[in-house]
């Protein structure tokens, strides 16, 4: 039984170690790099969007976007899309998170999103989407899969269980860099 018990814990340090030398930055270093952003008064929550133009290796690290709600913080990683670069030059917003059936948080921006290089989605939680024919930017705390016209535009790195927590009015923001 305990060699059994050793061989297990012994797996799963190496596939840790392995995962840590995959990533170019600990994600407790992302997030405390933005444990610092204030909160508007009045505010029931702000996005902040950070777009890291440092190059490593001769390629750009990712769109990331700092979520803190309800007094918790979430991390989505944005993808390279015309889409999830509209969203992002919108910014600031202050926008109100509204529910919708039982997976998902919605907030409309205020212009409409260009999908054309965007790719469709299989919404998972965590899951950053756009619907097209509503104009509205999904965040699903539960699977969801596909439909016609749902684009991705990201997906959570850390803080995907707070999602369905979100409520009320939140700013948008771009984070310094």
């Amino acid at each position: 039984m305990n060699r059994i018990f050793s061989v297990v814990v012994a797996g799963f340090m190496m596939c840790t170690f392995i995962a840590c030398l995959d990533s170019e930055e600990p994600q407790s270093a992302r997030i405390r790099e933005f444990a610092g952003t204030t909160q508007p008064a009045g505010i029931s929550g702000s996005i902040a969007m950070k777009t890291n133009q440092t190059k490593k290796s001769g390629v750009e690290k990712a769109m990331q976007i700092i979520v803190n709600a309800n007094g918790n913080t979430m991390v989505f990683e944005l993808n390279d899309s015309k889409a999830a670069k509209d969203l992002y030059d919108q910014l600031p917003l202050n926008i109100k998170v509204e529910n919708y059936s039982n997976n998902e948080k919605i907030f409309y921006p205020p212009k409409k999103l260009n999908t054309s290089d965007t790719p469709q989605a299989d919404a998972r939680q965590g899951t950053l989407a756009y619907y097209a024919p509503w104009g509205d930017v999904v965040m699903f705390y539960k699977d969801f899969g596909t439909a016609s016209g749902l684009f991705e535009l990201g997906h959570a790195v850390s803080g995907r269980e707070f999602i369905q927590g979100m409520s009320g009015t939140i700013r948008i923001e771009k984070a310094a860099p």
